[in-house]
């Protein structure tokens, strides 16, 4: 029994010229194989936010639930980021 099966894509003229790329450089031997990289990736991508909902989005929402009253209105919240993001501007210079 076969562990493949062939199939027919059609991808933008600028996806299918970096798939080609990626072969005559020799990062790939084959197209197939870039699309199955390609393929690989997103599923790990997937698979990490998924990850991430069931853990800490999940958690989060659970600590909120359990009790409300420890939840920051929006507008104090936002001030706490906008602090934050000046304190990393001011890091950088």
């Amino acid at each position: 029994m076969r562990s493949t099966q062939q199939m027919s894509i059609t991808l933008p003229i600028e996806m299918a010229a970096l798939v080609k790329s990626r072969v005559s450089s020799g990062d790939y031997a084959s197209e197939s194989e870039v699309i199955r990289e390609g393929l690989r990736a997103l599923q790990e991508r997937e698979n990490a936010v998924d990850q991430w909902l069931r853990g800490e989005v999940a958690a989060a929402y659970d600590a909120h639930k359990s009790d409300p009253t420890k939840a920051k209105p929006l507008d104090e919240a936002w001030l706490r980021v906008e602090a934050r993001l000046d304190d990393i501007d001011r890091e950088e210079v």
